[in-house]
């Protein structure tokens, strides 16, 4: 059959697709343009820093505009824009780079400021009027911290190296403090006022922590590879363990308080050794009891991860039950064992805080003397000072389990 003379009508065209990113391709980061979008909100609308003539007085709030000079309310804000401009930029390893160099920026400035407005809320109503650190400022200097560790987790990803980066950061702001930079504020009078006490609360706080978590290991590592060992017993003790974890802190110290009591007026060299209602001796016991359950599953869950054919094969090399669990099963669990010790830390760094309640001493004396006083920034001091040690022996526990995971060695 002919076509001559037929039309041939062709396809009309599709319509183009919209272009897509591609797959990979490094987009903006939205949650930083919202931290930003906070920050600007609340140096609109809130206090940075809070004057009072003295420390008992409560203070007034201080917008950043009002506090410090016109320059350096300036520099801040230029910062948070410039924050929030690189959190737009397109280029994933340029970005990352440039938000870290600005929130380290931003973080420093921000406190620089704050010290400033000190300064001249010292010059302007005597050495005795105190300056807070104000809603906007923790806004402004959480965000800042927020944007340099996502930044540096992406730049390096590496526990060891981000705690490199830390310690420098700290380092930075440590050398900031002794410098005399932020001596007009009044965290840092409390601190200056009880330099001498915070050195044995921190050392009373260590100690406690040391003694719990020293009890805590072989125990709840005997549960956990008792529960391995005895199926039957392991949805029992696990209940018991969890159930203790649900009793508040503060009841299981009232608890020991009795008993405690008892047995050292019945036994009096137990008082010798300074066991007694209160102080240390129920504090330790109580945070052994809670550090149970983390070291309990996590060596449960180490020790069941080791794969069967390599506990086969070291019975077959002549390896008796208990040369299998030091030279085998508890090598290959090492990580998991880490990462429980990483959590059981940070859990009783937290705890020990409540312990001062007690007569045990540690940085809760600073949190419970500053809520009887109604001293914000005492309370502070013991707050801030807690999560820090909590944050350190985070991140070094995580730096030793990425050692140990990898097979490196330091």
């Amino acid at each position: 059959m002919s076509l001559a003379g037929e039309a041939v009508v062709a396809p009309a065209p599709e319509a183009a697709a919209p272009a897509r990113p591609r797959a990979g391709a490094p987009r903006a980061n939205p949650l930083l343009v919202l931290i930003v979008t906070g920050m600007v909100v609340a140096l609109g609308s809130l206090g940075f820093v809070s004057a009072a003539p003295n420390r008992i007085v409560s203070g007034k709030p201080l917008a950043l505009w009002v506090a410090v000079e016109p320059g350096v309310a300036a520099l801040v804000a230029a910062l948070v824009v410039a924050l929030g401009a690189s959190a737009l930029i397109r280029s994933g390893v340029w970005r990352d780079r440039l938000i870290a160099l600005i929130a380290a920026a931003l973080l420093v400035a921000s406190l620089l400021a704050a010290a400033h407005a000190a300064g001249l809320v010292a010059a302007a109503s005597g050495p005795v009027a105190r300056t807070s650190l104000g809603a906007a400022f923790w806004i402004v200097a959480a965000g800042a911290a927020f944007a340099l560790a996502d930044a540096v987790g992406r730049l390096a990803p590496h526990p060891l190296a981000q705690s490199a980066i830390a310690a420098a950061v700290v380092g930075a702001l440590l050398a900031l403090a002794a410098s005399g930079a932020l001596s007009d504020l009044s965290l840092a009078r409390e601190f200056a006022n009880r330099r001498a006490a915070y050195g044995a609360e921190m050392l009373r706080h260590l100690a406690l922590v040391g003694g719990a978590l020293a009890a805590a290991l072989p125990i709840g590592t005997l549960l956990g590879l008792l529960a391995l060992r005895r199926p039957g017993w392991r949805k029992p003790l696990f209940a018991v363990l969890n159930l203790i974890q649900t009793i508040p802190s503060i009841a299981i110290f009232g608890l020991l308080i009795g008993p405690l009591s008892a047995l050292s007026g019945a036994f009096p060299g137990l008082r010798a050794l300074g066991i007694g209602g209160i102080g240390a001796a129920p504090a330790v016991i109580a945070l052994t009891l809670y550090g149970l359950l983390p070291v309990a599953r996590g060596a449960f869950t180490g020790l069941a991860s080791v794969p069967p054919a390599v506990i086969d094969a070291a019975r077959g090399m002549g390896l008796d039950e208990r040369q299998i669990l030091r030279r085998v099963s508890i090598p290959l669990a090492l990580p998991i064992l880490v990462a429980a010790l990483r959590v059981v830390v940070v859990q009783l760094t937290g705890l020990t805080v409540v312990a001062a309640l007690i007569g045990a001493g540690g940085l809760g004396v600073f949190i419970f003397q500053g809520l009887g006083q109604t001293a914000t920034d005492l309370i502070l001091l013991g707050a801030l000072s807690a999560i820090a040690l909590a944050l350190v022996f985070d991140l070094a526990l995580r730096s030793l389990g990425e050692l140990i995971a990898t097979g490196e060695r330091p």
